[in-house]
């Protein structure tokens, strides 16, 4: 008895418990160029002038899409920072810790230039090129995105002061990255504090001080509700001076080797964006740099906030490519009755709309970039209203976006240890950040009022595509009756702002989309969002789309 039941112990061992085994589910995406595999953004930057980066951004998608790297994205979320205020002797060091994955994803963004290649190395192409590096890092690990971003968009800033340009410049544009707070290192992390808890968006409101010191430097003093990465090198901020609001740059360790007041209050425990650190901070005479002239701080940080708004077009077309092709992964590795989940027709047309979505995000961001391009300036209006009404719309499609790409999975889905998790929590903040929907639509209506050749250079632009079909014609008609209707009616445009920047939204996406993207993509997205027969969620795609070939190139 004994003898028999230990054989059979034995032959249950040897055949395994068939419970155990794993089938019908997908293999990890990994080791996978998102470069060549994403078909929209290889053709934009070949489009826009970026062709000759294509060895360069291959590269990028080669490691990106590599297990070490979608590892590193994973234990960043799992393992967050932490605020450590003082040394083991009681000493306030006020320094932020990260895993290792951190910093290995830091300095692989800014050995390839995501960070401030265009300004580095300027030719034609140069902004398209680096967009395409940004969107490939963001797309697999987003929250280290910020002080990438932010290092960027303080360069235009920076110089309006050459003698602090001199100095910080060439460090903003080093490939070398290292996280240790101190002066003796070739490159340099950047931040931003704008915000305070009075304000919010309305900087104006702020209360903290800058008083001028004898040696030309200024002491400031106060609270700052949101300092992204505190852990940076130097910071953007503003306060207010004897002639009003201004903006100085702080650094964390001053000339002479000392640490600049920078007291970090606590860390924010944020929905999303959980691997890159957001903070209060209080500045108590902390040391700053007039950047600029003082009293006009906007003036001086607009360009980089404007630049960072780009970003979060950027990284909300980089998040859609994410979610679109880990669900079409997903059903192209999953079978249910009886078939591979791609080939019946409804997950056919959910994949479809959401590349849609994703791709007209990706030649938005791309169309954009190259009007960063331009140095003659002639592209200078367009870009100034098609960033901000771009930056209203695909950020706010990028969270219903996300949903939809989670649920193609079914409950892995919602699972953390599958990435759009992650990105459902990710995507929401690139449409808070740097200013949310109502305060966009209302700087469209700013610069339409106050710079009219912004609205004359956004309909050329758009009217490119004027004759393509009626549904396009038709839209264009209605958006030019709608921007006249504000023209006419200053008083009324607030109630109208948000229905007029969607409608010049998705005007100017059917024209990059007619122009450029191949033709069942473009005739797809005119009929589902312009054509009146598409329904509001994802997979209700009118007939007559060819939902295949659209779902093919996700």
């Amino acid at each position: 008895m004994t003898a028999t039941g230990a054989g059979a112990q034995t032959g249950t061992a040897r055949r395994g418990h068939p419970t155990h085994e794993v089938f019908n589910q997908p293999p990890p995406r990994t080791d996978i160029n998102e470069y060549t595999t994403n078909a929209a953004l290889t053709e934009a930057v070949q489009r826009y002038g970026g062709g000759w980066a294509a060895p360069h951004l291959t590269e990028v998608g080669e490691l990106v899409g590599g297990a070490q790297f979608q590892l590193d994205a994973e234990l960043v979320q799992r393992f967050t920072p932490e605020l450590r205020t003082h040394d083991r002797y009681g000493n306030r060091v006020d320094e932020v810790d990260f895993h290792p994955s951190y910093h290995r994803i830091m300095g692989a963004a800014v050995a390839h230039g995501a960070h401030t290649s265009a300004w580095a190395d300027p030719r034609p192409g140069a902004n398209v090129a680096r967009a395409g590096v940004f969107m490939q890092f963001s797309q697999v690990e987003p929250g280290h995105a910020c002080p990438v971003s932010m290092t960027h968009a303080a360069v235009p800033s920076l110089r309006f002061s050459p003698d602090l340009a001199e100095f910080w410049v060439p460090r903003t544009f080093s490939r070398e990255y290292d996280p240790q707070l101190t002066l003796d290192k070739p490159g340099a992390i950047f931040g931003m504090a704008m915000t305070e808890k009075q304000g919010g968006s309305d900087v104006r409101a702020n209360t903290t001080r800058a008083e001028e010191l004898s040696d030309g430097t200024w002491a400031l003093t106060g609270h700052k509700w949101f300092c992204s990465a505190p852990q940076s090198d130097a910071f953007l901020v503003l306060a207010q001076a004897n002639a009003g609001l201004s903006c100085f740059l702080v650094p964390r360790v001053l000339p002479d080797g000392a640490r600049n007041v920078f007291r970090i209050q606590r860390l924010k425990d944020k929905m999303g964006n959980k691997s890159n650190a957001s903070s209060e901070i209080e500045l108590d005479g902390t040391v700053g740099w007039l950047v600029g002239e003082v009293g006009r701080g906007v003036r001086t940080i607009i360009e980089m906030v404007g630049r960072t708004r780009l970003d979060c077009v950027y990284g909300s077309a980089a998040g859609m490519r994410q979610s679109v092709a880990e669900a079409a992964w997903h059903a192209r590795h999953r079978q249910a009755f009886g078939k591979t989940l791609i080939d019946q027709p409804a997950m056919t047309g959910v994949i479809a709309d959401l590349q849609l979505e994703a791709e007209a995000a990706t030649w938005t961001a791309m169309r954009l970039a190259a009007a960063y391009d331009d140095e003659t300036g002639e592209q200078g209006p367009l870009r100034r209203l098609a960033t901000a009404v771009s930056k209203y719309w695909v950020c706010k499609r990028g969270p219903h976006h996300a949903y939809e790409a989670l649920e193609c999975l079914g409950g892995n889905g919602f699972i953390e240890n599958f990435p759009l998790a992650r990105r459902y929590r990710e995507q929401p903040v690139m449409a808070v950040w740097e200013g949310s929907g109502n305060v966009i639509a209302l700087d469209v209506l700013r610069a339409m009022a106050r710079e009219p050749e912004t609205v004359e250079a956004f309909d050329a632009e758009v009217a490119l595509a004027a004759g393509s079909s009626h549904a396009f014609d038709a839209h264009l008609a209605r958006t030019r009756k709608m921007i006249a209707a504000v023209a006419a009616d200053p008083a009324g445009a607030e109630s109208r702002a948000r229905r007029l920047v969607e409608s010049m939204a998705l005007a100017f996406q059917a024209s990059l989309m007619v122009r450029e993207a191949p033709t069942a993509v473009a005739d797809g997205f005119v009929a589902a969002r312009l054509g009146g027969d598409g329904g509001i969620e994802y997979g209700t795609l009118p007939d007559g789309v060819d939902a295949g070939a659209i779902a093919a190139r996700a």
